[in-house]
Order: C-alpha cells, then structure tokens, then sequence
C-alpha cells in the first residue's frame, strides 16, 4: 500500500543521519564536541520508522481488510538487505588490512548477528559500551538499530494484525498503553541496567509506537494537525527540541529515558504539524535536505565502517582529512543509493532473481566469517619481531595467568590482607604484586570494584570467603583510571570507611597515560609496524623520550593528580605517585619495555603480565609501597 510522498519526512531523516554522523565523527570546535547528544538522531529514525510502518499496515488493513506479509516482508528485504551485504563485502578487505586478530574475529561475529538481526544482543553481551572510545572501532556497531528495527518489523505486523481484527476498539488504547509501559521500563532499565536500555527492543518500542500513535490519528481523522496558528509554530518548536537534545546533551545522559522523551516530541510535532506554508516545513523539503534524507540509509551504512577503519588507519586527524573523508562518504553512499538501492527496490527487477542473489550473498559472507573465526583471526597478522600487536592477546595472557594463580580456592593463611579498590586499574594494579609472590609473600592483595566494596561493607548476609576477606583487610589502597565522577564516588567512600572503621587508607595517582594511535596502538606499535623490528638503544631512548613528553603535557592526567593530593591532604592520607616506578622526571624518559625486551603496556594505561612483574620488582626495590 503506497503512501502520499512527503518531501519533509525524507528532510527529517536527514537531519537524523547529519546528527548521528557529527556525532560519531567527534567534531571538535576549540576543545569542544558541539554535537555530543547527536546519537538521538537513531531515536529520530525510530519515529520515523514507527510512523511509516504502521502507516502503511494501517492503511491496507482499513481499506481491503486484510494485509500482505509477503509483500510487507518483500518490500523491507528490498529497502534493507542489498545495500547492508553490499557495505559488508566491501569492508572485508579493509579489515584484512587494518584489524588486529582479535578484532577480525569480533567484527566476524558482529556480521553474523547483523545477518540474524540480533547485532544489538551481540553488543551489550560482549560488554560493548556505546560512546565509549572502543565503540568506536567497532565498523558494524551501529547496526544495532537495524537490528531493533528488524526485530520491531517481524513482531509488530503481527501484533497489530490480532489487535486490528479482535480488539479494534481499543487499538490506540493499546499503542497508548504500550508506549508509556516501555518508555517506563526504558527510564528505570536506564538506571539499573543501562547497556540492556540502549540496546533492546522493549525500551526503545516506545519511541517507535511515538511514529504509530501518529500515524492511527492520521488515518482514523483522515488528516493530520490543521490548526493554522499551531502549524507555524509547533514544527520550529520541534526543530529546537531536537537541536538542544543535540548540542546540551551527551554520552552520560540517561538514554533512553524521560529525557529523550523531549526530542522525541520535537520529531512528532514536525510530521505531526508541517505545512507547506511552514519555513521548518519548506526548509526540510528543499532539494539538498531531501536529496541527504533519500541517500540516509546508504549514509547510515557507509559511515561507521569508514570512521572505524580511519581511525585503525592512524592516519592524522587534519580538518581537510576529515573534509576529505566527509566528501568520499557522500560520493559513495550517492552511488550505493543509486547503483544498489534503487535498482533493488524497482519493482521491475523480480524479486525471484533479488532473492537467489541475496541468498548467494549471505551464504558467501557467513562463510568467510566463519573461516576468520575457524582460523582465529589469522594470529601471525599481529606479530613483529616476536611482539604482539594485539592488545588482545595481553588482555587474554593475563586473564589465563590469573586463573591459574590467583582465582583458586581463598586459602585461610595469616597473610595480611590488602584491598585495592578500583576499576580495571585495580585488578591491574593488584597483577604487579600477585605476579611477584616471592617478593610480597606476607602479603594477599585482592582487588575489588568500588560499587561491590560497599555492598560488602554495608551486607552481613550471604558473606563468602572472598568478602570475609576483605571485611579482615585492614589496608585500603584506592587504584583507578579516575574520571571527575569516580572522584567523588571515592572521596563518598573515603568518608564512609573513616567513619565506619580504623582502617588505613592508601590512594594512589592514575597509571601513566601515553598517547595511541587509532585508540589501540602505541607509540611502540607504531614503531613496530613502521620498521617491522624491534627499536635499537638509541631509537627506543627516543621513544622513553617521546612517551615522557605525551604524559607531561596531559591535561587531564595532572588536573585528577591536583584533585587527589586535595583529598590526600583533606582526610590525611599518603598518596603514592605510580609515575615514579616507570618514568624519570630528571632524564624525562618514561620505560617503554621490559628489561627482557617486552612490552610494558598493552594500551595507553594498562600493564602487560611482564611488564607488571618487571613494575613489581622495581616497586619492592624503591619500597614504593611502603608496607613494612
């Protein structure tokens, strides 16, 4: 069932894939990203969708009283299938070339759930966290949507057709009551479980049944909104709704939750009030805003795997690179609109023929998935001069090392026990001890996040050896990678042991924060794949030198350390600098490898198990850690 074309919605979708693009392309205007909330652009597309869909089934059930599935599910494998294989195929060779081992495997696996629409359960049970830097080196990360989309397509036909057929009375009651129950499970799921919130279906359905509250008024009234004052002014309104969500919103914002509700409102009120007679309305339908909406998909597709392989490039970030790589998205998402999209949605191309092809494709794709994974990412693409570049062989090194030697069963001994309360950074840091046991033998180190100490604190149930081990523990040693929020959340903590206990309380400054490359490499890396060797005396000075200077000009690094010499000198406690056990202030050189020759850091914070243990020793050396 054709509907009425309206130029303004394919304008809309282009302001939704301008923002979500900005977004991800983390424009930076005088040290600030002005388009920090443009993600909300996909909750647009949801709108969209919800309005669309339920539109078109709507309008088939009302007047032939029956609805198509195969000509439903026809025209969304038309409209979805055929560029979304396209860009896969393409991006195999680029990841050939750029992906370390463990990242071809994950990038085969996000293909396989992106062909079974399930990419979005992939992401948040692979601990995937959106806006996070690693999100975005991930080149199928966002079809995600795609995925909650597909799943909204296969379920909602058919709920709507049952509704339709035997509850036709209270079908909006029904949309009505299905939008607030999720936007409900969205606001607290946000709260409680943020990455299931992003991800799943049943908090993002009621920004989709936003689109399809619209659409059964606009039937069922045969018009939309016809008030001439309202008609002016309520798409602007709309408009500023999206832009302040867009420019004075960001990654920490609940999402999805009340707060989206406002753009999402904003996106309702433009197709619920445009007229042709409105400015918002005759601005989204001129040429260039419904020329962008129309290649939106294409667009969609294309610029996430090209902003991931950038930045695996380590290409430099130069306004006129970006301009550059902003034009080539275009140029190739026009000739994917009109070369693939077009020529699979024309009705004349059969779709008998679109289907064997389509099959073809997607058996090709899993194959080649499979036998990336079946193959392990072809490891040997990451070593050079028998050094890994893959950080996720270190991540993997240290994991296998820890449950051999530390996650065994909690033995009763008279160690004295020393809790290191963190994030990432205290399990690592616990690693240069745990790995040196003959140096710390009087001593048991147990790291533990922040969030489970004190629940350990404040809960006398249900108390395991793990915990009773840390309730015994009379030294306290704070370690993280710390953010403005964890501050606080550890002076709160700091607080509340001093009043609770005697305990001693140690903090420690962050890990010395070097600079990457694609924000997975090194400045070593680089050398590595540059020269295919190890650097010599002179050269690996060089990089000391190098990584000194990258630390000593962190802004952010020295403004945390301000703040806990602050709170050391408020609540009296010892703050110990870990920069000192890796980098000499006096020669300015930070170390770079092992006295064996083995890395040090896997990334830009976090040790290696050798470089842990060789850190260890020089601890024990200095007696840093001041214990005995």
């Amino acid at each position: 069932m054709k509907l009425s074309y309206r130029p303004e919605i394919d304008g809309l979708r282009s302001i939704a894939v301008g923002v979500v693009i900005l977004y991800h392309a983390q424009i930076n205007i005088m040290d600030l990203e002005p388009f920090r909330g443009g993600f909300i652009g996909v909750d647009i597309f949801f709108v969209i969708s919800g309005y669309l869909i339920t539109s078109i089934i709507l309008k088939e059930l009302i007047i032939t009283g029956s609805f198509s599935f195969k000509h439903f599910y026809e025209r969304r494998i038309r409209r979805i299938l055929p560029a979304l294989l396209f860009v896969m195929l393409v991006s195999f060779p680029l990841a050939w070339i750029y992906l370390m081992p463990s990242s071809f495997i994950d990038f085969s696996k996000s293909i396989l759930y992106s062909l079974g629409f399930s990419s979005n359960f992939y992401f948040n049970y692979s601990g995937q966290e959106y806006g996070a830097e690693s999100s975005l080196l991930k080149p199928f990360l966002h079809t995600w949507s795609l995925s909650v989309e597909e799943q909204y397509y296969i379920l909602f036909p058919i709920v709507l057709l049952i509704v339709f057929k035997y509850f036709r009375k209270f079908l909006i009651h029904i949309l009505i009551l299905g939008f607030i129950i999720s936007l409900g499970l969205a606001e607290w799921t946000s709260r409680n479980y943020p990455s299931v919130s992003f991800y799943f279906l049943h908090t993002r359905m009621w920004e989709l049944l936003a689109g399809s509250i619209l659409a059964y008024f606009e039937i069922t009234k045969g018009h939309r909104g016809q008030h001439k004052t309202l008609n002016l002014i309520l798409p602007t309104v709309g408009l500023l709704l999206i832009s302040h969500y867009v420019l004075f919103f960001n990654d920490e914002t609940l999402h999805p939750s009340i707060y989206t509700l406002f753009p999402i409102i904003g996106a309702c009120l433009i197709i619920w009030f445009s007229h042709k007679d409105e400015l918002i309305t005759k601005i989204l339908s001129t040429k260039l805003f419904v020329g962008i909406g129309l290649i939106s998909y294409s667009l969609y597709l294309w610029h996430y795997p090209i902003f991931a392989f950038y930045k695996y490039s380590f290409a430099k970030g130069s306004l006129y690179i970006e301009i550059l790589i902003i034009l080539s998205l275009f140029i190739i998402s026009c000739m994917s609109y009109f070369f693939v999209e077009k020529n699979f949605r024309n009705s004349q191309f059969k779709f008998s023929r679109i289907s064997n092809i389509l099959f073809l494709s997607t058996f090709l794709i899993c194959l080649i998935c499979i036998f990336i994974i079946n193959q392990k990412g072809f490891p040997k693409k990451s070593i050079v001069d028998n050094m890994n570049l893959d950080f996720q062989y270190y991540v993997e090194e240290i994991s296998n090392w820890q449950k051999i030697n530390v996650n065994k069963k909690i033995t009763n001994d008279q160690k004295e026990i020393i809790t290191i309360i963190g994030d990432s950074h205290a399990s690592n840091f616990a690693l240069m001890f745990q790995t040196n046991p003959d140096l710390y033998s009087n001593f048991r180190f147990v790291p533990v996040r922040i969030n489970k100490f004190k629940k350990i604190m404040n809960d006398e149930s249900k108390i395991n050896k793990e915990m009773l081990l840390i309730k015994k523990s009379n030294i306290i040693i704070f370690s993280f990678n710390y953010t403005e929020s964890e501050l606080e959340e550890v002076e709160k903590t700091i607080k509340s042991i001093l009043k609770k206990t005697n305990k001693k309380i140690i903090l420690t400054t962050n890990n010395p924060v070097f600079n990457l490359y694609g924000s997975r490499f090194t400045d070593l890396d680089f050398f590595l794949l540059n020269k295919k060797r190890k650097p010599n005396k002179n050269e690996l000075i060089n990089l000391e030198k190098k990584y000194f200077s990258f630390l000593e000009k962190n802004k952010v690094y020295h403004q945390n350390n301000i703040r806990l010499q602050d709170l050391s000198k408020t609540y009296n406690l010892k703050l110990l600098d870990k920069s000192f056990y890796q980098c000499d202030d006096i020669n300015k050189r930070c170390e770079v490898l092992t006295n064996n020759y083995n890395k040090i850091n896997y990334d830009s914070h976090h040790y290696t198990l050798d470089g842990a243990k060789y850190l260890g020793k020089k601890i024990y050396k200095h007696n840093w850690l001041q214990l005995n």
